[in-house]
């Protein structure tokens, strides 16, 4: 009974795919383990894990496809009562086939010294949970659901999530009277259902299109590379955290404090793509910089569970500065928060909910996310696109970033051909000069004024280092008696933005310090959107 019992454990046991190091730091062979190596399964389980994850696949195909294969079968006349008895019966045998082939999968897994070896490390960490166990699992690279959890939002006595941010992810009510309130949402209710249809279906999946399971798949060998050399080389280690909606978050941590100098010292937590993986992603470039870093994949991608709709993101970023507090043991005050592309959603709720943090650095990303959700959206569709970005998608960097205090880089892409609004590499419809323009008119509200705002734009418009020098040069800026005037206001006075800097200022003496704002805050990378950004490029941003 005992066999059968540790046999169904491994027909229903996760899938092993790499041992990054033995536990005992040796191979089966005895050869010094420096490096780790694949897993190998012996010839039945290869070839029945095969069987099953071609039936994955076509699972996933046939559930993508499925609007389109029940009309085919509607129309073929498959659909109907008589038919119903024979079809299951299909389905039922299909069943029963894969169950026993994941029986012999299970049954090549048991005479695998490897995966026993394996699974007993695990099976003993579920029972007895210490650092001596867990580090005998972090050599062992499986399926991620069957990973202990090693951080829960509940663990925090006070756990701080920000209740003004967790309201900027829902839309502001209007006041209306009763009766036109009914009236209004009679008249907006198809609206507010085929919204939350689009939103449900293809929109979140052509927003994060990392979460599709198809592209993790066709990803898993690069991605399953990249945890490898972060493990291996750099010694990280990979943490469950789970967020209180629930959702169980995958995070690499690589520590630097032990190598002395300042940079080590300094967190950085970075931020991905709409299909970028800390395995692959923009973590390398602060790694590279010597920075400890804490990368995590959004809800939905890699290991991560759960959707990435607004809520959703927030909840798994407060779980990952919660756990790099409370568990890792950095201060707030020594944590950079670093996005890339959509991230910089999650990075301004981060720095908007948790103003302490040092400093916040977002690269390639944009203001709000309707102006690009309607450059791919035919015309026709725009209330309908306005709706549900504002109802479900409201990704509002802009308004979140104004309500940090502390410093700001902003990098911009000079060949970005993603988030501007013509569909080409224009750089005057980037939005993230729109990004800058708006912090810069909260922060700076009486130098950002019309002639402040026109000679930012012109400078904005230079799509190289010697036209934007030419622009900067052309208004004769004086650097030292723009950083005096600033350090005499702050000395003055509320060091809280909005400054009123700037009011009784020549128009000439605006325009210099409009364009020295504008040239701190924002540093230009010649480079298309999805190009790495080089260690030498990332830098934390001015402080006055």
């Amino acid at each position: 009974m005992a066999s059968l019992m540790w046999l169904r454990s491994f027909v229903f046991g996760p899938h092993l795919q790499r041992i990054h190091r033995s536990p005992d730091q040796s191979r089966p062979d005895g050869r010094a383990a420096r490096r780790g190596w694949n897993y190998q399964p012996k010839s039945l389980e290869k070839h029945t894990d095969s069987i099953i994850g071609w039936a994955s696949a076509l699972w996933s195909l046939s559930y993508y496809s499925s609007p389109l294969l029940l009309c085919y079968l509607y129309r073929k006349g498959y659909i109907c009562s008589s038919k119903f008895v024979p079809v299951s019966q299909y389905v039922g045998t299909v069943l029963v086939c894969l169950l026993g082939v994941a029986c012999l999968r299970g049954f090549g897994r048991w005479k695998n010294t490897e995966y026993v070896q394996f699974f007993s490390i695990l099976e003993e960490n579920k029972k007895n949970h210490t650092s001596e166990n867990r580090k005998k699992l972090r050599c062992y690279d499986f399926d991620f659901s069957h990973w202990p959890a090693d951080f829960s939002w509940k663990e925090v006595s006070n756990p701080k999530l920000s209740q003004a941010g967790v309201s900027l992810l829902k839309p502001e009510p209007k006041l209306r009277g009763a009766a036109d309130g009914v009236l209004h949402s009679v008249r907006t209710l198809p609206c507010h259902i085929i919204g939350y249809l689009v939103a449900h279906s293809f929109g979140r999946r052509m927003l994060y299109p990392g979460s599709v399971g198809l592209l993790h798949k066709a990803m898993k060998p690069m991605l399953q590379q990249g945890q490898a050399r972060l493990i291996e080389e750099f010694d990280g280690q990979r943490n469950k955290l789970v967020a209180c909606d629930g959702n169980e978050i995958d995070t690499m941590f690589v520590d630097r404090r032990m190598d002395g100098g300042q940079t080590g010292k300094t967190l950085v937590i970075s931020c991905e793509g709409n299909a970028g993986f800390y395995e692959v992603g923009c973590m390398n470039t602060p790694l590279e910089g010597g920075y400890s870093v804490l990368g995590w994949n959004h809800p939905g991608f890699g290991g991560s569970t759960g959707v990435p709709f607004p809520q959703n993101e927030a909840n798994a970023m407060d779980a990952v500065i919660q756990f790099a507090v409370h568990k890792l043991g950095f201060e707030l005050n020594d944590i950079i928060v670093y996005a890339w592309s959509i991230g910089g959603f999650t990075a301004t709720w981060a720095a908007m909910s948790y103003p302490e943090i040092q400093a916040l650095v977002l690269d390639a990303s944009f203001d709000d996310l309707l102006p690009l959700a309607l450059k791919v959206m035919p015309d026709s569709w725009r209330p309908l696109v306005q709706h549900t970005v504002r109802h479900y998608m409201n990704l509002n960097n802009a308004e979140q970033l104004c309500k940090y205090q502390g410093p700001v880089l902003l990098i911009r892409r000079t060949k970005d051909e993603i988030i501007t609004t013509t569909g080409q590499e224009d750089i005057m419809s980037n939005r993230g000069n729109d990004l800058l323009l708006k912090l810069l008119q909260f922060r700076y509200p009486k130098v950002m004024v019309d002639e402040g705002v026109r000679v930012v734009r012109q400078w904005l418009g230079a799509s190289n280092h010697i036209e934007e020098a030419s622009v900067y040069s052309g208004y004769e800026v004086d650097d030292d008696w723009c950083v005096s005037v600033l350090q005499s206001y702050q000395a003055g006075g509320d060091a809280a933005y909005p400054w009123s800097v700037g009011e009784d200022m020549t128009v000439e003496g605006r325009r210099q310090l409009a364009l020295f704002l504008a040239r701190k805050y924002m540093r230009n990378f010649e480079s298309t959107h999805c190009t790495p950004l080089p260690a030498a490029d990332f830098h934390s941003p001015w402080r006055l």
